[in-house]
């Protein structure tokens, strides 16, 4: 996708990124695809529909990012975030992942959700929207007056220092074939992506379920559609194609003057969804102006899943506003948000922005922040349910580490209240 002018090149890629994720949004909204609630169906009634939808939506944009990769058709490298940076930051991954499974779960919806949900008329997912925003954005932009972010005053000195150094790249195709990185990250893409396929449609009731099938198949697409869509719209300069970052690097002297220049250069680099850096990129836009020099792929695409939800539930005449039912409801939600926060951004991503998006590119960090997601959320719902059925003989204590025995992680011995 060639074109004269940055200017237009940077347009099709906003307009680009706007349409899928507005698809998305309506989709998500009518098949209730919800990763939260993949986690309380397996969880709490063993029911794996919503689970195997969300490992197929995985298996669609893993595989799709092999084949297009190997093709030379996306950049799952050179990104933004870059999940595959040779720097393993495994403490940030886990701890992350951990802080927005349990943040999830107190918050009733990961990112993708709470801008479905807003969508749908729920004010608030709009409070949790406010707070993972203002944390996100500070965990990377400086205070007002000073140099200093949330990430560097309470985690970058202690936390940074444990991650490892993994060469030029973590993903699985680098780490098991170095050079021929290509053919192994062909070949392990499209045997996972199989594997995942084949498990989810092992299930008859899987199969049946049409929410389920659609759900999982368009999140995928839309992920695989980011990634091709960032990859290729380039701008003809001085005879030659060039990538949006690389003319951004190239400005001065490529450029009569600053029309048009957008603020930063790394969200221009080839990208797909995520939504918790992005909902801090949203509150940067609005509290400048909305300056079209912030406008990036990140904010349309929360602005795009946000529409494409209200659209489905005005079709569908499900548009309601709802509030907090309760004082604790509201707390559990800010706690969740304030998690979610900070863990979405130490972890570089949620359940689509790592669990999908990161995993596709099969980096060892986002597959560690995936389980990470999971067994913090998993464990929260078991420790609630505990604390409810238990009530004062089911303390904090007791209910996680009966929650880690369920989850086979502690042995039985351990078990501190009868099972459920």
């Amino acid at each position: 996708m060639l074109f004269d002018s940055f200017i237009e090149a940077e347009a099709a890629l906003l307009w680009g990124a706007f349409l899928i994720a507005l698809a998305m949004g309506v989709v998500v909204n009518k098949t209730n695809f919800c990763t939260m609630g993949a986690v309380s169906d397996l969880v709490n009634m063993g029911d794996t529909g919503r689970m195997r939808a969300w490992l197929f939506a995985i298996a669609v944009a893993v595989s799709g990012v092999a084949v297009l990769e190997y093709l030379g058709l996306v950049d799952a490298t050179g990104t933004f975030p870059p999940y595959r940076a040779g720097n393993l930051i495994w403490v940030e991954n886990v701890l992350g992942g951990l802080m927005f499974g349990i943040g999830m779960t107190l918050a009733s919806g990961c990112g993708n959700k709470t801008l479905i949900r807003i969508g749908g008329g729920n004010l608030k997912s709009l409070v949790v929207f406010a707070i993972i925003g203002l944390i996100a954005y500070f965990m990377i932009n400086p205070f007002p007056g000073s140099d200093k972010t949330l990430m560097s005053v309470l985690f970058y000195d202690w936390i940074r220092p444990m991650s490892v150094d993994l060469g030029a790249s973590q993903d699985l195709g680098y780490l098991l074939a170095g050079d021929a990185a290509g053919t192994a990250r062909l070949v392990i893409g499209a045997l996972l992506g199989l594997l995942l396929v084949v498990f989810a449609f092992k299930s008859p009731d899987f199969r049946g379920n049409r929410d389920n099938i659609l759900g999982g198949l368009v999140v995928g697409l839309a992920v695989l559609g980011a990634w091709y869509l960032s990859s290729n719209v380039a701008v003809v300069a001085d005879d030659a194609a060039m990538s949006l970052s690389s003319y951004y690097e190239e400005w001065d002297m490529l450029a009569d003057s600053d029309e048009g220049k957008p603020a930063q250069g790394r969200p221009l680099e080839p990208q797909s969804y995520t939504f918790i850096n992005p909902m801090g990129q949203v509150l940067g836009y609005a509290a400048g102006g909305f300056e079209r020099a912030l406008l990036n792929f990140g904010v349309v695409a929360v602005l795009g899943v946000v529409l494409g939800s209200l659209l489905w539930s005005l079709i569908a005449r499900s548009f309601r506003i709802e509030w907090f039912s309760s004082a604790r409801d509201a707390f559990n939600h800010v706690i969740g948000a304030v998690l979610m926060g900070f863990g979405g951004t130490l972890a570089m991503g949620c359940t689509v922005g790592q669990a999908i998006t990161g995993v596709s590119t099969m980096a060892v960090g986002s597959i560690l922040t995936f389980g990470a997601i999971f067994l913090g959320s998993a464990l929260t719902m078991k420790v609630q349910y505990y604390r409810m059925v238990y009530e004062d003989e089911a303390s904090l204590g007791k209910a996680l580490v009966t929650g880690l025995v369920d989850l086979h992680l502690l042995p039985e011995r351990l078990r501190r209240l009868e099972a459920i």
